[in-house]
């Protein structure tokens, strides 16, 4: 077999049938749009949540807010989270994915002060509330904002 030899299956292609072209074609007269209305005409179609004229839903309905496109996502962090973590750790990005205190890729974390900490450790976070970094220093550890 080769490539000019192939040919498709006998009955597998249809030829169109051709409107208007007379009774005996089995699709002349009204070329199967029916008699009269909107969808017989030529151009009678309309738009998508076309209504027949009536208030389209979409208009109907209320807009309130806006979307910020600017948004950061930035994940929360709380100082009472970070026990999980060994004394004089380094606790980083990666390190917290790695214990699920954050849970996905977002353009930051910030460190927030609920809870206490026992442990002296090193946390490098985007953003960290002041009164956070206090506990953390209080605890023998430090803060970097990188």
């Amino acid at each position: 077999m080769k490539l000019n030899e192939l040919h498709p299956q006998k009955g597998s292609i249809k030829k169109a049938k051709r409107l208007g072209r007379g009774d005996g074609s089995g699709k002349g007269g009204t070329s199967g749009r029916g008699h009269k209305g909107q969808k017989a005409r030529s151009g009678g179609f309309h738009k998508r949540g076309f209504e027949g004229g009536q208030m389209p839903l979409q208009r109907r309905l209320p807009k309130r807010g806006f979307t910020n496109i600017f948004r950061k996502d930035i994940a929360i962090v709380n100082v009472d989270q970070l026990a999980v973590f060994e004394d004089k750790a380094e606790v980083t990005y990666d390190s917290l994915l790695d214990k699920r205190l954050i849970s996905q890729a977002k353009d930051g974390v910030k460190l927030l002060a609920r809870g206490e900490v026992t442990k002296a450790l090193t946390v490098k976070v985007n953003k960290c509330s002041e009164t956070a970094r206090q506990k953390i220093e209080a605890a023998g550890g430090r803060v970097e904002v990188v």
